[in-house]
């Protein structure tokens, strides 16, 4: 969330800076109009409020006729007084509801464009293997090798969900056990959070309400299905005042993750690339605001470790304005090669949401400088999502005679077993 203050004080700059992450100019003026009603209700009530205590002062000062007057009007200024508490609280309510559909600021750095028209590779590392035999994509490898089963994922549960089998469920175990062993030498702090939140703490991360339609939900307990570890573990220390001596403060987590994909028709219909229910191990920093940029690089620095020690190809790309996201003040996506889809597949999306999330959370530090309580600054990034990373793997590591060599950083978490051959079942 912004700060308001930010956006009455500086709406053309408000304006423009917001237009460049497609939120139109009229919807801020519609903006300030409701911040205007709920501030002219807000100062009405509490002029109504003070006469009632003056007036209540004087009764006692009056004669009997006067004062069963002054009590006629009273009541009636009661009556007014409870209907423009009404209507104050709707006033409220539609500038918070406005309030949560704003996005957050690009900062300066971030380069401006519609769509992905501005995102540019800002590096490369590693060349993508070269083989002497046509790859095939993981979909062909999988069923092939007996580790992934389409055919009764869609049985139990319809279009986009699969079954990983024997080696393929152990592959994937390996990675998530390896990424959380590096975060752990990074710095991060491993939680094991809920998979199930309430509406105010997916409110937090922003994820509500413009993404709803997008997540799964339990109405009658209201619970919401995380949609990234990102949710609970940003909302670690929501409504909490920290000591700046903490900061920064690292967490990661491994969850399952839940999303309904909504594709447009044929698209990623083959393979594991897309589903509703994906693996992933999240990374989410609170930082003082005065580092905040620097923790962005080396958040991706972070997630690109992990692709370096699987010995995949990778390539960073800084993102442009139109494909920020809504949260996002500034992004960075780390790719990696799969030769088999013949694609580079997204693996990470680090983000800086500034104190955008922090705010909403209410997640404070005190402020050694001025003694007053400040917002953090959150960022989180994937390190690294699947099962794109167990495509990458899987593509890049095929034989000639369908077999998978297993990466050696692989396996130690593998119980030293150097390749997946013949049928897992």
């Amino acid at each position: 969330m912004l700060d308001i203050r930010l956006i009455r004080d500086n709406p053309g700059q408000i304006k423009t800076e917001l237009q460049k992450v497609g939120f139109p100019a009229q919807d801020v003026d519609a903006l300030l109009a409701a911040d205007a009603r709920r501030r002219k209700l807000q100062h009405d009530l509490d002029e109504m409020r003070a006469r009632r205590t003056r007036e209540s002062k004087e009764l006692g000062r009056m004669e009997p006729a006067q004062r069963e007057a002054r009590r006629a009007e009273m009541r009636a200024l009661g009556d007014q007084i409870t209907a423009a508490e009404r209507e104050l609280a709707q006033a409220e309510n539609e500038f918070t509801r406005q309030m949560l559909l704003v996005p957050n600021l690009p900062r300066p750095w971030v380069p401006a464009g519609e769509g992905e028209s501005a995102n540019s590779v800002v590096r490369s590392e590693g060349e993508p293997r070269k083989f002497d035999f046509t790859p095939a994509p993981h979909w062909e490898l999988g069923e092939k090798l007996g580790i992934i089963d389409f055919e009764r994922g869609v049985k139990l549960s319809g279009s986009r969900f699969y079954f990983l089998v024997g080696m393929g469920a152990r592959l994937e175990r390996a990675l998530i056990a390896m990424m959380l062993d590096l975060k752990r030498e990074q710095g991060y702090l491993e939680l094991a959070p809920p998979l199930m939140v309430n509406t105010e703490t997916v409110t937090g991360t922003a994820h509500l309400p413009k993404f709803a339609d997008t997540m799964y939900r339990d109405v009658e307990e209201d619970y919401w299905f995380v949609p990234t570890a990102e949710v609970p573990l940003t909302n670690f220390y929501a409504r909490e005042i920290l000591d700046a001596a903490r900061l920064p403060i690292y967490l990661t987590a491994y969850t399952p993750c839940f999303r309904r994909e909504k594709m447009s028709a044929g698209r990623d219909v083959r393979g594991i690339k897309r589903g509703h229910q994906f693996d992933k191990v999240e990374m989410v920093k609170l930082v003082h605001p005065d580092n905040s940029d620097a923790e962005l690089e080396s958040l991706v620095e972070n997630a690109c470790e992990v692709c370096r020690r699987l010995g995949l190809a990778l390539r960073v790309i800084r993102m442009g304005t139109g494909d920020l996201g809504f949260a996002a003040a500034a992004k960075y996506d780390v790719e990696v090669w799969a030769p088999g889809c013949g694609e580079w597949l997204e693996v990470s999306s680090c983000s800086n949401c500034w104190d955008f999330q922090a705010r909403r959370a209410q997640i404070r530090f005190r402020s050694e400088k001025t003694g007053r309580n400040e917002f953090v600054h959150t960022l989180n990034g994937s390190g690294l999502g699947l099962p794109r990373t167990l495509i990458a793997v899987l593509e890049n590591y095929q034989q000639a005679d369908g077999s998978i060599v297993v990466p050696s950083a692989l396996r130690p978490y593998m119980g030293g077993v150097e390749a997946i051959v013949g049928s897992s079942r």
